[in-house]
């Protein structure tokens, strides 16, 4: 395949933020897009230069000028999508997190399995340089066995209140917890089995959107390790960066953090003082460059080369289970089993 054909379902931040890597990647072109909504489909195909726009995402899948299907709608509704897509025999890139089920996770996994395409999460924290760098020294030994685990992913209130209009239909745990937990599970090369979480309650919901301020889950992994996931968006405004992200891993011979609240610059002006960030997204010399560019990237080169991606599904179906059985325990207030896949294919810890 010289040149991969792309059609992209939702054209918000991340429809625009995937399109404007592909267009960085001389081996891809957005060839169709959809949304919910018209316009912003619209605006999105004259973006990329003239893409066909449709109706909705069952048509746009039975498009055979489409090789790869981006699904870059809102969390809860993924797995429909990419069902469709493997039906179609499209190969599917979906955002994180991969489903916010267990059973739509097993019904996706299975409808790509059958396919045969490609599929992959885009949990592009794994293309971060030091998260990279990180696993490369924690597989070579040098701290020893991973035991315990600290992940904090914490965003200002501008998050949930003006960034995404969906805010009510997600967690911060499925919006934010979502990476680390991919994250962790790949630097312990372990599986996690049981969580134990709370949630925080009423700072949002007094500003009309109904879900928790804060939600903090400990979780067991079957070797022993523990790790707690914390998430939180309602940091103020005047925090000076936009996500507040750390990670530690302590393994039994040694340790390693993870700080990335302050990206390589800092800048302050008459008005401001922030850390902006780059390693995820960032423009260099006009071209797309970082995390979120090369794990887009990847599955385009997968495709073309025949190769399997970094990111199984099979590893993005168990972030799934994690998640739901951190909401499971907030709602009953006991720990709460990982639930197994039904699926043929058995879970993988990359």
């Amino acid at each position: 395949m010289d040149q991969v054909r792309v059609g992209i379902v939702g054209a918000g931040i991340m429809g625009h933020a995937h399109a404007d890597v592909l267009q960085g990647h001389p081996g891809a072109v957005v060839t169709a897009v959809t949304s919910r909504r018209r316009g912003p489909a619209e605006e999105l195909a004259a973006h990329v230069g003239g893409a066909r726009v449709h109706a909705g995402y069952q048509e746009l899948v039975a498009d055979d000028a489409v090789d790869l299907v981006i699904v870059a709608t809102p969390d809860h509704l993924h797995a429909d999508v990419v069902v469709a897509a493997a039906e179609a025999g499209r190969h599917v890139l979906v955002e994180k997190p991969f489903t916010t089920s267990a059973v739509d996770a097993d019904r996706a996994l299975a409808a790509v399995r059958k396919a045969g395409v490609k599929a992959m999460t885009v949990f592009n924290h794994r293309w971060v340089p030091s998260y990279a760098q990180a696993k490369d020294r924690i597989a070579a030994g040098d701290i020893g066995t991973p035991v315990l685990g600290y992940a904090r992913k914490n965003d200002r209130i501008h998050v949930p209140t003006r960034m995404i209009p969906w805010a009510a239909d997600t967690t911060v745990s499925w919006f934010l917890s979502s990476h680390d937990i991919d994250l962790v599970c790949w630097l312990f090369d372990d599986q996690v089995e049981e969580v134990y979480a709370n949630a925080v309650r009423g700072r949002l919901a007094g500003l009309g959107f109904d879900t928790p301020d804060a939600i903090q889950a400990q979780a067991r992994f079957r070797s022993g390790g523990v790790a707690t996931f914390e998430a939180c968006w309602i940091y103020p405004d005047t925090f000076p960066t936009m996500t507040d992200s750390f990670v530690e891993i302590v393994g039994s011979d040694g340790v390693i953090h993870l700080d990335r609240k302050v990206e390589q610059i800092e800048i302050a002006t008459a008005t401001a003082h922030e850390y902006p960030r780059n390693l995820l997204q960032r423009t260099v010399h006009g071209r797309p460059a970082g995390a979120v560019a090369e794990a887009v990237w990847h599955l385009v080169d997968c495709i073309t080369d025949d190769t399997e991606p970094l990111v199984s599904l099979e590893s993005s179906r168990h972030v799934t289970a994690v998640l739901e059985a951190i909401h499971r325990s907030i709602e009953t207030g006991a720990p709460a089993s990982v639930a197994e896949s039904t699926v043929a294919h058995p879970p993988e810890a990359d």
